[in-house]
């Protein structure tokens, strides 16, 4: 799993079995792998948890992979050699088994660089918004200050009899 976006990138992770034997558990990880061999059948659960940072959103990507590949050629356990053809295609096999993890780890941070670039642009978004309305109440402020110093103001003075 990984964390994409939010808060400090990190999250809580717990595995159980059918039984709700815990198998894995780690606190406040940013990234992580795991691997076991289920020993029986059944439901097995995991959670993610966000308690300790419940004001942050969180995205998170995982990723299960459940059982081994099949074998590229029928034949491919036998007692011959492979063949050149079939060693070279399996060896594209598993160099294009490799680039698909390579993909996968750069669409990610694609991911988390495109959520960081959304937010930093509605602040500036915002930011700017505040800058112009700031701007417009000291523009008329002025405006109004400098019609004040230029105009007569009449003052009435009242004679007082005698």
């Amino acid at each position: 799993f990984q964390v994409i976006t939010g808060g400090h990138y990190d999250v809580d992770c717990r595995l159980e079995d059918p039984d709700g034997i815990v198998l894995y558990k780690e606190m406040k990880k940013q990234y992580d792998s795991f691997t076991f061999t289920a020993s029986r059948n059944g439901t097995y659960k995991f959670c993610f948890s966000n308690e300790f940072s419940t004001f942050t959103h969180k995205t998170v990507y995982f990723d299960f992979q459940v059982g081994e590949d099949p074998p590229l050629f029928p034949s491919e356990n036998r007692v011959t050699a492979l063949t050149q053809m079939e060693s070279a295609c399996v060896s594209i096999h598993e160099a294009l088994k490799s680039v698909i993890d390579y993909q996968t780890h750069f669409r990610l941070r694609e991911a988390q660089g495109r959520s960081r670039a959304e937010d930093l642009n509605t602040r500036v978004a915002y930011w700017s918004i505040g800058e112009a309305i700031i701007l417009l109440v000291v523009s008329v402020g002025q405006v109004f200050l400098l019609k004040s110093f230029f105009s007569d103001k009449r003052t009435t003075t009242t004679r007082v009899g005698s």
